[in-house]
């Protein structure tokens, strides 16, 4: 409806209707009330202004013709001479802008916070397009920094999500680098200087890294090694040398020392990792230097190491000290510098760990160029892609459950003068049948116990007379002659007189099994107490028919087979040898 049409229009210029609204800063229609009429509209929409002026015109021009009654907008029309509508007035600082006429619809300027949104959109545009493109380029810049030697099929061929994992950890006592001449032999060719072994359970719950000494008195099995030129060349194996000579000596390379590993305690590492003097410095100063306790003032020109009694926050060419000192801790020797290692490690552990370190980009940017630059890695590892992998798997463990320990040894009686050791064969087994079958050392409930529970029950009830058991013996990768060996020991030793050899198994199997059909259990459980099976090892299922044509169970020697009379129950604890925990900081002493 137009302005005359909403009341009294007499004498109203529909002009002096347009007033200027102070809270907008643009001009909106007003009517001055008479009669009772509609409620003053509110602030029009600024496309809408120059009709509204029209419609104000057009009213002017059909007066005689009475109101226009329609709510569209009227043709546009010339107004009455002497009664020209006048421009809108403009606010103070605001451009002129051209006569109604002649305008038509008047431009809608963007808002200094839209050209500021706008400009910033740009700029994140193109920020996004180039962080893409820069992270593209440092992931290349970080592959280009990794250094990879040959496994020479020393390792599993790499780690598995769904596995437990097994990383060789070698620091080397190679001098190369800046300052590193000076200490001790600095033309030694890098021996296993400290050697740990990390195992990480399946579940990820718990990890255990073992401490080999580097004086500990080994078999180095024969080492099939890639040469610089590409070419392989078998290293002879040596009996009764100390472990540190598995790398460098005689041309030795990781992969030998690897293998050496797996002959020591049984298990083969998934992959390995190098590190030389230069490794501790630089990623000790990356994350901003690690807290270390001492129980006591060290001074030891040896290593370069001076600190007083209490807590220290070290890095660089002082953390190489720490880690390198023995004189001055324990009884001076390396067994007490494995000590000082395990502190230090753990110490590193924690800080890696922390928000101060993961929350700040800068520190983890020079984090990823020491990782890179320090260790050489095998060959299986040796992608940034890979790594990233292999720390979203490590970071999944709580430091409270990584326990520190060292194989168990003693001096080597063969000595006078006390300066090597060899296994404590009591221990020692103990301790590597606990990695290799993933047993904690530290007090972490399992996420499985109600399976190990109904595995264990498998154990329990009545047990048959060895008499009555019926049972075929086959070989699934055990050494050759284990079945007949197995089998005699069976009839004459323990009276298991129904059994028979029945040669080799259609596949190899990491672990001896036992399989019984349901109305079998009695005599499996007295046939398992003989072999000493655990409950895993007893798998319910169905019988096959021996030569007698009568029902009889299946006992499969796996990998794991020891010999005749050798007890197969893997252990449920770790056994109890000194250790710590990377949670805790321990004072060296």
């Amino acid at each position: 409806m137009d302005a005359q049409g909403r009341g009294r229009a007499d004498d109203i210029d529909p002009a002096d209707q347009w007033v200027l609204n102070p809270n907008t800063g643009e001009y909106e229609l007003r009517l001055t009330p008479s009669a009772p009429q509609s409620s003053v509209p509110g602030p029009r929409r600024a496309a809408s202004r120059t009709g509204a002026a029209s419609r104000a015109t057009g009213a002017k021009a059909g007066g005689a013709g009475g109101a226009v009654r329609n709510r569209t907008a009227a043709p546009e029309t010339r107004p009455a001479p002497g009664r020209e509508v006048p421009p809108q007035r403009r606010r103070r600082g605001v451009p002129e802008e051209p006569l109604p006429g002649r305008r038509g619809r008047r431009p809608v300027k963007k808002s200094k916070a839209k050209k500021a949104v706008l400009w910033t959109g740009g700029i994140m545009a193109f920020v996004v397009v180039a962080a893409a493109a820069g992270a593209y380029l440092y992931i290349e810049h970080l592959n280009d920094n990794i250094q990879s030697v040959s496994d020479d099929g020393a390792s599993t061929g790499g780690f598995s999500k769904d596995k437990a994992i097994n990383i060789l950890l070698i620091g080397t006592d190679k001098r190369t680098g800046a300052g590193n001449g000076s200490y001790g032999d600095k033309d030694s060719p890098g021996h296993a200087d400290t050697t740990i072994l990390l195992h990480v359970s399946k579940d990820r719950s718990n990890a255990t890294a073992l401490s080999i000494p580097r004086d500990l008195i080994v078999d180095i099995p024969d080492c099939p090694t890639t040469q610089e030129d590409g070419s392989q060349k078998v290293i002879p194996g040596e009996t009764g040398e100390r472990f540190n000579t598995s790398l460098g000596q005689e041309g030795r390379t990781p992969s030998c020392t690897a293998r050496t590993v797996t002959e020591l305690t049984g298990i083969k590492p998934d992959n390995f990792m190098v590190a030389d003097f230069n490794a501790v410095k630089t990623l000790t100063t990356a994350v901003g230097g690690v807290e270390v306790c001492l129980a006591k003032d060290i001074d030891d020109p040896d290593s370069h190491l001076k600190l007083s009694e209490g807590k220290h926050v070290i890095a660089g060419e002082q953390a190489l000290a720490f880690v390198r000192t023995r004189h001055s801790v324990g009884f001076g020797g390396d067994l007490s510098r494995i000590g000082l290692q395990q502190q230090f490690l753990s110490a590193l552990m924690r800080k890696l760990k922390s928000n101060d370190t993961l929350s700040s980009p800068s520190k983890m940017i020079k984090l990823a160029e020491a990782g890179t630059k320090a260790l050489t890695v095998d060959s299986q590892l040796n992608s940034i892609d890979k790594l990233k992998d292999l720390g979203l798997e490590l970071g999944k463990l709580n430091t409270k459950n990584l326990t520190f320990t060292t194989v168990p040894v003693i001096d080597n009686p063969a000595e006078k003068v006390k300066t090597t050791v060899v296994l404590n064969k009591t221990k020692a087994p103990e301790v590597f049948q606990a990695i290799q079958n993933d047993v904690s050392f530290t007090a972490v409930k399992q996420q499985k116990q109600k399976e190990a529970a109904a595995v264990a029950a498998r154990l329990k009830g009545t047990k048959a007379d060895p008499s009555e058991v019926r049972v075929q013996v086959m070989n699934g990768g055990a050494p050759a002659g284990s079945a007949q060996e197995t089998l005699t020991w069976l009839q004459t030793e323990e009276g298991v007189t129904k059994s028979e050899n029945a040669g080799n198994a259609p596949a190899t199997l990491a672990k001896t099994t036992l399989e019984y059909a349901p109305d079998q259990a009695d005599q499996a459980r007295r046939l398992a107490a003989i072999l000493g099976l655990s409950g895993a090892a007893m798998k319910p299922g169905k019988s096959v028919t021996n030569s007698q044509g009568l029902p009889t169970m299946t006992l499969t020697l796996g990998k794991d087979f020891k010999g005749a009379g050798v007890p197969l129950t893997p252990p449920t604890k770790a056994p109890d040898v000194e250790k710590s925990t990377a949670d805790k900081v321990e004072c060296a002493k």
